[in-house]
């Protein structure tokens, strides 16, 4: 039997684009704003996207970093909170610059 596509797309191709996003620090406030971080099921669905830790699928990701960084941060119940902060927010896009830019200071 064939793998199931959705619209086209594996849903490997589909977690993958999504894990992705979670590198940006905006969209992680985004979806705390919605309120998905509170959902046990959404939580459970992180947990369940670690597998990209893995170097077999690790490869993959276009910025491997951030993107496990956030993927491992999000398991945390306070975490998921803090993000609704301006001030948690900002300092995660300034470090995403930094580390960029390779601007130690």
């Amino acid at each position: 039997m064939a793998d199931a596509t959705f619209g086209g797309y594996s849903r490997f191709e589909l977690e993958l684009e999504f894990v992705q996003c979670l590198g940006n620090p905006a969209y992680l406030n985004f979806l705390a704003t919605q309120k998905l971080l509170d959902s046990p099921d959404f939580v459970a669905y992180l947990a369940y996207l670690r597998y990209f830790a893995e170097p077999k699928y690790a490869c993959y990701l276009s910025y491997p970093g951030p993107t496990l960084r956030a993927l491992e941060l999000l398991q945390q119940e306070k975490f998921r909170k803090e993000i609704l902060q301006p001030t948690v927010l900002h300092r995660m896009v300034e470090e995403g610059i930094k580390a960029a830019t390779g601007d130690r200071t």
